[in-house]
């Protein structure tokens, strides 16, 4: 009975099925998520209970207080997500962030580049380091063609 367990938790670990990477990222972005707005919106209600009821002097809970707290949320959501997202991305997926600005450096450099042969090596060098695929080969269009289609 242990067996079983065991093995299918070894198949997913070492070969990456069931993209169970993305399953731990969105477990840790979204728990995380939801634990700071937990936090914020208990917060907020309490906080702004207290403020009403010092202005006001009413010992019933205002609705207002709610309302509020739960627009400060809805408001909070996307941007928080984004940055829990990126922390997570840079501190648990290390490769896929440089990835990224491994790619918007060669397009920087790309911009400036005239030689096509220095160009050639960076754009193979680049696909290495993001990629690592097992073989990488550039393939051009040979000059004879391009030539014979400007003359025309």
């Amino acid at each position: 009975m242990v067996i079983v367990p065991l093995s299918l938790s070894i198949a997913v670990l070492r070969y990456r099925l069931y993209d169970i990477d993305v399953f731990i990222n969105r477990t840790l972005v979204y728990v995380s998520l939801t634990l700071m707005l937990g936090l914020v919106y208990l917060g907020s209600v309490v906080t702004l209970q207290y403020a009403f009821r010092a202005l006001t002097g009413q010992v019933e809970q205002p609705p207002l207080a709610i309302v509020v707290s739960t627009l400060v949320i809805a408001a909070l959501f996307n941007p928080l997500r984004r940055r829990i997202q990126s922390f997570i991305d840079r501190r648990f997926y290390r490769s896929k962030y440089d990835a990224r600005r491994t790619l918007e450096a060669f397009s920087a450099r790309l911009r400036d580049e005239t030689d096509l042969e220095a160009l050639n090596g960076e754009l193979v060098a680049v696909v290495r380091e993001t990629m690592q695929p097992e073989h990488v080969s550039l393939w051009l269009r040979p000059e004879t063609a391009s030539r014979v289609r400007q003359a025309n």
